[in-house]
């Protein structure tokens, strides 16, 4: 199982944020062997660990920590695909922020889980550590648009949060046609205040609230019934059929074991899920769930043990969290027993396995 990919439109992004910064990006695309006839393929895609190393070789580069609050100047709708076009053409931006979360889908796939929309008290009312939501907000039915976590944080991802939600802004800007501070109320993050703080207030103008229980931006509770500028009926019921269509595609396309592999990813961190926690994400009874995996040859047991395992091997041989870290992403009560299961999987101990990989082997 892939920690996940994003469309090669992120990179385009990145791309022109660089050359608006005054550096070409061209020196970063042929180091990841990234060339025109990629940026043109309407299918290509990037895997997730690979974008967070570019992003941090695009800080390295420029010197700007906050390169992804740049990016996000730098996103437009087609850059999110058919949910970005759908969100343009929208009645209003309620359901423009629906389009955004709800087909999110087709142009970008984490392990960790999916951004939302909804209202704050019907979205999961805790974080994956069990902190109630941000004291912050005084009012728990304002509409929030939710990024899922991707904890533990490092010099790798913060950017990601910082460029979606700043994206996100920069998008909901141009197709209402009004400035965010107008109809944003504030934006929540996750991670401590980082070192480049300051560019969060020159960025949002609004209140930004670190160590909060989720990144999310909180809306202004009249802002759902703002008109998007280039609303158009008929077009956007073209493209919601389409958006529609793509998306009962790709989960046509996916066995019941995948399906349920997906489900885990993000109910593991820190614990490890039943079957019954998993019928819930997939709205089915657990018996229906345990049946069609034995109609496939597996049990729960099978696909949970198969999840971590596959997930394990991306962790260790595609990012740099620490033992301890991914023990935890994983589920496993300790780093010692996470390396137990590791060696008896590859026959290789985890920080071993790192190494054999990062210098070329096999």
């Amino acid at each position: 199982m892939k920690l996940g990919d994003l469309s090669i439109t992120y990179i385009e992004v990145m791309a022109d944020t660089l050359l608006a910064a005054g550096h070409s990006p061209k020196p970063l695309l042929e180091q990841y062997g990234i060339v025109d006839e990629t940026l043109a393929t309407p299918d290509a895609r990037i895997s997730i660990p690979r974008f967070m190393r570019m992003g941090f070789d695009a800080i390295q580069r420029t010197g700007q920590p906050e390169f992804g609050l740049l990016m996000g100047q730098h996103t437009w709708p087609a850059h999110l695909g058919l949910a970005g076009l759908l969100a343009a053409v929208s009645k209003d931006m309620r359901s423009a922020c629906q389009a955004i979360a709800g087909f999110e889908l087709l142009s970008s796939y984490n392990s960790r889980g999916a951004s939302q929309f909804g209202k704050a008290s019907d979205l999961s009312a805790e974080d994956r550590e069990g902190r109630a939501p941000s004291p912050a907000n005084p009012h728990p039915t304002d509409p929030a648009l939710r990024f899922y976590s991707i904890s533990p944080y490092n010099d790798y991802n913060l950017f990601v949060v910082d460029s979606v939600l700043a994206g996100w802004t920069h998008v909901l800007e141009v197709i209402s046609g009004r400035p965010h501070q107008e109809w944003l109320q504030r934006i929540d993050i996750e991670f401590p205040a980082p070192r480049y703080q300051e560019r969060y207030a020159r960025t949002f103008q609004v209140p930004v609230n670190f160590n909060a229980g989720h990144n999310q931006l909180v809306f202004q509770r009249d802002a759902m019934d703002l008109p998007v500028l280039q609303h158009s009926a008929s077009m956007h019921a073209r493209l919601h059929h389409q958006a529609t269509s793509e998306l009962e595609r790709v989960r046509l396309g996916l066995s019941v074991a995948e399906k349920v592999a997906r489900a885990i990813g993000p109910l593991l961190n820190g614990q490890t899920p039943e079957l019954a926690d998993v019928a819930t994400r997939l709205n089915t009874a657990p018996w229906t769930l345990r049946r069609r995996l034995q109609s496939e040859g597996l049990t729960y047991k099978d696909v949970l043990n198969n999840t971590r395992r596959s997930l394990a091997e991306s962790y260790v041989r595609d990012t740099d969290l620490t033992l301890g870290e991914i023990a935890y992403l994983l589920g496993f009560g300790s780093a010692a027993a996470f390396q137990r299961a590791f060696k008896r999987w590859t026959g290789e101990p985890p920080g071993r396995y790192r190494e054999i990989r990062r210098s070329g082997g096999k």
